[in-house]
């Protein structure tokens, strides 16, 4: 993959995660997406609509990265020494990552494969060993947050209700104009016979 293969970016730089506003892994050595359909396991009856019996679960990506120690920019002096290097350092790039899942912020993630918005870092693992002591190798989860919008709606004010759940809403229907009633035929016959008594 190449060096812009993932790129991990805030929707604001607001929030003080201490100016970390994009993140671009020096290497991703693998990532795995996962989108699941969950579908309900009870039968569904002939006709209804299958697609009020699955729901879209929040995605994931899980990414192997690494990022290189932050050195001189120079090979033939020490430019670390007053203030310029190429990159953070594998301890400073870590607490960045640290302080963005702190922060609880949706970020954006851009892939190769797909672009995610509405991501939070689930987990950060870190693996050290003899040949990552300079470097940073973090493995990181991600998960989207799934973003809806109610509606407000007005409903019956209590006091309005006389039988509780079953009392609707009052909704407002137009001018009524009243009808006469309806006569039974035992009243007109009744009538018939004995005269209107």
């Amino acid at each position: 993959m190449d060096i812009l293969s993932a790129i991990i970016r805030h929707h604001s730089r607001l929030f003080g995660v201490k100016g970390v506003g994009l993140i671009v892994p020096d290497v991703v050595v693998s990532e795995k997406h996962s989108d699941v359909l969950e579908i309900t396991r009870h039968p569904v009856e002939v006709g209804a609509a299958v697609s009020d019996h699955a729901y879209r679960q929040p995605s994931d990506v899980i990414m192997e990265c690494g990022f290189s120690g932050g050195g001189s920019l120079v090979d033939f002096s020490d430019t670390t020494n007053i203030g310029l290097r190429a990159s953070l350092s594998p301890k400073e790039m870590y607490q960045n990552i640290l302080d963005l899942q702190a922060s609880r912020q949706p970020i954006e993630v851009i892939t190769g494969k797909r672009t995610y918005s509405n991501m939070l870092i689930r987990s950060i693992e870190v693996t050290t060993d003899r040949n990552t002591e300079n470097v940073l190798m973090a493995t990181l989860t991600m998960r989207e947050v799934l973003i809806t919008q109610t509606t407000p709606v007005q409903v019956a004010d209590k006091t309005a209700m006389s039988t509780g759940v079953n009392t609707s809403a009052v909704v407002n229907t137009g001018t009524k104009n009243p009808l006469p009633a309806d006569e039974s035929l035992l009243k007109g016959g009744h009538e018939l016979f004995w005269g209107g008594r």
